[in-house]
This record gives C-alpha cells, structure tokens and sequence, in this order.
C-alpha cells in the first residue's frame, strides 16, 4: 500500500488528466462522488495538517506581514485581476461578472497540499488559507459589489457550517495530534503527500463530473472560459511572487504562489443561488476549478525541479 501512495504522488499530473478525462467522458463516477466533496476536502485538510504542529503555525502567526500580505494580495490584485480577465474574454453580461466573482474568492482549501509537495511551508500556507477563508464572507460580496454593481447575499450560516467543518476543524484536530504525538506521526512524513493526492483525484473527478455536461455544453466556447480560467490562474503564481518583497525564503514563497493561484470555487455557487442570480454566474468557477486542479501539479513538480541555487536558502 505504501508503494501505491507513493507512487500516486509521484505520477499525480498524468493522473490528474486522467481522472479530468473520465470525469467529461463518464460523468456518472463524479456526480456519484459529488455529495461527498466536503467530507473529502474535510480528509484532505485533515491529513495535510498531520504534516505540522502548533509551534510551527505559532511561529508564522509571530511574523503577522506574512498573512496581511496574503489577505491583500488575494483579495487586492487577484480581485481586479478578475475583473479585468472578465471583461477582457467576455466583455460584459454574466460571465463576466462571474470572472470577476472569482477572482473575489478565497484561496483554495487545496492549497496546503501542493505547498507540501512542492516542499513549502505548509504550516504557513494553512494560516493564510484559514485567514483568507474566514473573511470570505465579508470581503467577496464586498469586492464584488465594488466591481460590478450587483449586490450579493451572504447565506451566512450556511458557509460558516461549511468552513468550520471542512477548514477549521480537521485542521485544528491534525495539529493537536501532530503536536502531541508528534514523534510517532513524524515516521509516515513521507506518505501524507500521497495519501492527500489519492483525496485529490477523487475531488477532482467529483468536481468534474457533475459540471461536464455544462462544460461539454458550451462546445467550442468552453475553451474561451477555459482560457480565461488559465489566464487568471497563471497571473495568480506572478502575483505570488510579490512575497520576494518581504521574503526570500523559498518554503514562504512556495506558500504564496499557491495560496495566491488557487480559488475555493465551491464559495461562487453558493453566493451565486442564494443571491438568486443567473447560474451562468458560477460557470467561471467551475472552470476555474478543474484548470486549476490540473496545473498545480505541474507548477509543483516544476518548483521541485527547480535548481536550489536559484533560490535563497531558508533559515531558521
């Protein structure tokens, strides 16, 4: 068995076209895995968080630049950068305003999971993702009002449920055991990485399946959304590197280019129903996020590669 998580991590990106494929193809597997999406992305923190303790996140909530750059450059740059793509592919009408509505979200629960295989900091990556989720609520019908004019409404109860249940609790519950049995957790260090690659693929195909008769739908214009989706993604690693600006540490800017080119697309199909708005709203985000769950692999694997000389050395 460990031979076959191992083995997943290491093959995740084919894997990860794979499964996008079956998804379009047999949609049936994804939308029979659709209910399941918050517990799985429940597991998936969970395990992440097995990966670090409390003194680890304590340490990066002592450097507070850190997570007020993230807040601002996932709901600063990104937003507009949302807006602009909007009205850049689609000029106006609902997918543009649903571009801009992604590029208000947050930052993807995924996120610490491809810091990790990136050999990142995940401690850091789980408290800007916690941060950024938090404030979601306030910040993204705030935004997205600013920028186009629609007001939208906040199924508060609902979301904060939600965010509890798949951010804050299992996070919360991996660093109280890592911290406590830290010695014994530490000897599967090398399995967790797999194991959340394994929860990823079946995200994915219960992403992908139930939104591929829309995304099939729109024929030869999928692609258009598709590249606006890619576009917004890839300017979200550019944007993540303004974190050279207060750090050189590798580990750090590994967390801010994930936390940064990742979107929590789930959030858009919330706001977007109980706002009563168009459906053609959240299609951007289901774009979004299957581009996003086929390039972050890459990106990470990518970064692994990437030579150390070229990077300043962490310290501690």
């Amino acid at each position: 068995m460990s031979r076959v998580i191992v083995w997943v991590e290491a093959q995740l990106l084919w894997l990860v076209m794979a499964v996008a494929a079956l998804g379009l193809l047999y949609p049936a597997a994804g939308v029979a895995l659709a209910p399941l999406i918050g517990p799985l992305l429940a597991l998936l923190m969970f395990v992440i968080s097995l990966t670090f303790d409390a003194h680890q996140v304590g340490a990066v909530l002592r450097r507070p630049s850190r997570p007020l750059l993230a807040l601002c450059l996932v709901y600063g740059p990104m937003s507009l950068l949302g807006w602009l793509t909007g009205r850049l592919f689609f000029g106006t009408g609902a997918l543009a305003a649903g571009q801009t509505l992604l590029g208000t979200l947050p930052t993807d629960v995924s996120s610490p999971l491809l810091v990790l295989m990136a050999r990142g900091n995940v401690a850091m990556a789980a408290v800007f993702n916690a941060i950024t989720t938090a404030l979601s609520p306030l910040l993204v019908p705030l935004l997205f009002l600013a920028l186009t004019g629609i007001e939208l409404d906040v199924p508060l109860f609902a979301i904060v449920v939600e965010l509890l249940l798949i951010v804050f609790v299992p996070t919360l519950l991996g660093v109280a055991l890592r911290t406590r049995f830290s010695t014994t957790l530490a000897r599967f260090d090398d399995r967790y990485a797999g194991l959340g690659s394994i929860l990823y693929l079946l995200i994915l195909l219960a992403v992908v399946g139930p939104n591929a008769a829309t995304i099939l739908g729109y024929g030869a214009y999928a692609l258009v959304i598709a590249a606006a989706a890619l576009c917004l993604n890839l300017a979200g690693y550019v944007v993540g590197t303004a974190s050279r600006l207060i750090t050189n540490e590798r580990s750090e800017v590994v967390a801010y280019l994930f936390t940064t080119s990742k979107k929590e697309f789930s959030i858009a199909a919330a706001f977007v129903a109980a706002s009563g708005l168009s459906p053609e709203i959240a299609i951007p985000a289901a774009f979004f996020a299957v581009i996003q769950m086929i390039t972050s692999p890459l990106a990470a694997r990518l970064l692994v590669r990437r030579p150390t000389s070229t990077w300043v050395s962490d310290k501690r």
